[in-house]
């Protein structure tokens, strides 16, 4: 059967949780595949809020299988964390989750490191979340020093982890900057990550095998990216990125599923643009008008809960993304957000030293040269969050959505008016 895979096409916090919660009664699997604790997710049902950062956005429909595959970096505390939070709120959590074997684990080194490497950066902040993700991936590529999840069943496990862990502290012997892990605080990291393996020994298995097998058999499976398409680690906006292919390039190689299974790609944008941390944003409005668009989204950062940098719509970096991911049906989400607007700005082209282009740049230094070039559209004053159809919005809304899917020349399969699951109007996805 198929696959479908859903992609944030811009800087992240595209409201992807909301796509995923609502395609996940159409499949039978739903796999998260990269990143780590860094992702913020969030599903309004019924009027609950629920927050979610390594877990699938499955989890909310108790007959789908949650798989974190391999190409997922964990947290093992917080995701227990996680996994008792959602009890607590009467989300059942069992056979239901599975966690990859081959997840690569977070440390307190991880975090120490990331923390270290923040407090030295000058200038703009990559945006990194402190969560230790980075540095994770960095020792994941480096081999030696990395441990995944299926180790710590092993029975050198503890030997093993002792050692790294001893090398680790040496490492940071001498670094001022950061917090001495002496032969004590060793053992209590053996101990405490040996516990944490133990609790989740129920949900550890071969995801990729399980993967495979499920599309073989027949099984109809939903890939939830984290993070946008332009943090991407490769294509995106380099060095403000995050630190896995979050772009839908990487869907095959983080869950292991070749992409001939994959059959249709949801690309997922806001109806404006938004990004946290450093690096060039060409269509940022640092004025009122980016004000009013973080206080009508309550653009605050799910993790962080840092202010987001808010402004107007960038058809050229997100024509990019769709092409990158490619991208079959669009969902344009939070268009609530824009009522009230007299105007609205979409950006349809950049201006680079002179030069008029659609395409965006390889280099962020180029991109902080742009100059966006804009059309100017009516806005509309009416209250759109009980719309259940196009029919329902109003002509300037509708024409404005319109637009975006010409300059994207991809269809609309969804617009969202409002955070929560009735507050959707789904066209064809």
């Amino acid at each position: 059967m198929s696959g479908t895979s859903v992609i944030g096409l811009q800087w992240g916090d595209e409201a992807k949780g909301k796509v995923v919660d609502i395609l996940t009664s159409q499949n039978d699997i739903v796999v998260r595949y990269q990143g780590g604790a860094n992702a913020g997710h969030t599903v309004v049902a019924d009027g609950k809020k629920y927050k979610l950062s390594l877990i699938p956005s499955g989890i909310f429909r108790p007959s789908v299988q949650c798989v974190i595959a391999g190409g997922v970096v964990l947290d093992p505390a917080m995701l227990l964390s996680e996994i008792n939070t959602l009890r607590e709120q009467g989300i059942a959590v069992g056979k239901n989750l599975m966690i990859s074997d081959r997840a690569h684990v977070i440390f307190p080194w991880h975090k120490e490191t990331d923390r270290m490497m923040n407090e030295m950066a000058d200038k703009e902040s990559l945006g990194t979340t402190m969560r230790g993700i980075g540095p994770c991936y960095s020792d994941k590529y480096g081999r030696s020093l990395a441990v995944r999840l299926g180790d710590l069943y092993r029975h050198n496990s503890r030997e093993r982890l002792f050692d790294i862990a001893t090398t680790k502290s040496e490492m940071f012997a001498d670094v001022d900057m950061v917090d001495d892990f002496d032969e004590v605080a060793v053992e209590q990291i053996v101990d405490q990550y040996m516990g944490y393996a133990e609790q989740l020994k129920p949900y550890v298995a071969d995801t990729t095998t399980y993967l495979l097998d499920a599309v073989e058999s027949g099984k109809r499976l939903l890939f939830e990216g984290a993070q946008g398409s332009l943090l991407d680690i490769d294509h995106g906006t380099f060095p403000y990125v995050t630190s896995s292919n979050s772009s839908g390039v990487g869907v095959s190689g983080g869950s292991g599923v070749p992409g001939c299974h994959i059959t249709k790609v949801v690309g997922i944008l806001k109806a404006y643009t938004t990004r946290v941390g450093g690096g060039p944003f060409p269509t940022e409005q640092d004025n009122d008008i980016g004000q009013k668009i973080r206080d009508r989204g309550n653009e605050y950062g799910t993790v962080t809960k840092r202010p987001r940098r808010c402004g107007w719509f960038d058809a050229v970096a997100t024509r990019y993304t769709t092409r990158l991911s490619g991208v079959s049906v669009l969902s344009i989400m939070l268009l609530d957000v824009l009522s009230t607007f007299d105007e609205l700005q979409i950006c349809t082209a950049y201006e680079i030293n002179g030069q008029r282009t659609t395409n965006f740049p390889s280099h962020v230094d180029d991109l902080r040269e742009v100059t966006p070039v804009y059309e100017t559209h009516p806005g509309w004053q009416e209250d759109i969050t009980r719309a259940r159809s196009v029919a329902d919005l109003p002509q300037n809304a509708r024409n404005y959505i319109n637009r975006i899917a010409e300059l994207l020349n991809r269809p609309i399969g969804l617009i969202s008016v409002g955070p929560d699951r009735e507050q959707t109007i789904n066209i064809d996805l």
